[in-house]
């Protein structure tokens, strides 16, 4: 019997890979995707686009409960991977209340539907290390008490207690992974290390001079998404359901990707990089850093990729991609009369 999988959030960075681990595997793969992601596919859809003759996309809003509730009416689905969710921390101070609606109103409206209609698919949902915040220890581990200091990880506090609320009230198959900051390629432009890459990328092919940051000194655990999304897979193959840390358990500052980023192209980043007080958080979480113990434990689960294997896979990606648009920009003003 083959195993349906729903994946929320599937066009982005965690759900594209996701999305093609589970089809390795043999999974038949849905995921909800807002209806104009549908009408200009050729930019909302370009994580999965070598997948979409592979998966089916279903036209669904976190914020519409109705609309949830009918995607899941009509599959049987096993395994439900909650992934979908706004999560760019400083877009969450710019608007905290849509930052509030789409991840707590979005996660209790996916727990609920699946009690109505299929309590025995295993749910997935995606917990982050910003819920940790203002930290009590270091590293942070499944103990560790939360301190949210931003709306994001605030709403994700949330949805973290109604996921532990489910399985312990109605006895649902319900994990949540706390998973540390994990990037690579597909990430968004407007993600520190995203940033970082693509502009060491332009500023090497002449595209810029300077890249603008906040605070260089923050520390992050960073991990591969590929990894990461692994982690979540096993989860939900365990005999009992529970909460994981998934980290690296490495800690590197703001200054150091920057360093490694910029030296990947032969380049000096004190020489390009400037601080912006703009770009500073209102609430900064200065150190991140995660004990996956327990994952590594009972999961069995570790990071393949290295710190130094992640910054150089995602400056070369830029490098690669922002190459062929400037020699088909340069081939298109050739050809002009």
């Amino acid at each position: 019997m083959t195993k349906k999988a729903l994946i929320t959030g599937i066009t982005g960075q965690d759900g594209s890979y996701l999305a093609e681990e589970l089809l390795r595997r043999g999974y038949e793969v849905h995921g909800l995707v807002r209806r104009v992601a549908l009408e200009a596919p050729e930019r909302r859809t370009e994580r999965i686009a070598h997948l979409l003759d592979k998966v089916n996309l279903h036209p669904a809003s976190l914020e519409s409960y109705p609309s949830i509730f009918h995607i899941v009416s009509r599959y049987d689905f096993d395994e439900c991977y909650h992934l979908a969710a706004q999560s760019f921390v400083a877009e969450s101070f710019a608007d905290g209340f849509s930052t509030m609606n789409t991840n707590i109103n979005g996660t209790h409206y996916m727990l609920a539907a699946l009690r109505e209609l299929r309590p025995q698919c295993r749910f997935y949902f995606a917990g982050s290390s910003e819920m940790f915040g203002k930290v009590r220890e270091v590293p942070q581990r499944e103990s560790t008490p939360f301190h949210p200091r931003s709306p994001y990880g605030i709403s994700k506090v949330a949805g973290f207690d109604l996921t532990r609320n489910y399985r312990e009230a109605y006895h649902m198959f319900c994990v949540s992974g706390i998973l540390f900051n994990h990037e690579g390629p597909r990430r968004g432009f407007e993600f520190v290390t995203r940033k970082i890459s693509n502009t060491v990328a332009r500023i090497k092919l002449g595209l810029a001079t300077e890249l603008k940051l906040g605070n260089l000194e923050a520390q992050r655990d960073w991990g591969h998404a590929k990894d990461y999304v692994i982690a979540m897979y096993m989860m939900l193959q365990q005999s009992e359901p529970d909460d994981y840390v998934v980290a690296t358990g490495e800690s590197h500052s703001v200054r150091e990707f920057c360093e490694r980023a910029f030296a990947e192209v032969g380049l000096n980043y004190k020489e390009h990089v400037v601080v912006d007080e703009r770009f500073r958080r209102p609430a900064e979480v200065d150190q991140l850093v995660g004990d996956s113990t327990k994952a590594r434990t009972v999961l069995g689960w570790r990071p393949k990729y290295t710190f130094d294997e992640l910054v150089r896979e995602m400056v070369q990606s830029d490098l690669e991609t922002l190459s062929r648009t400037k020699g088909h920009e340069v081939s298109k003003l050739s050809s002009s009369p």
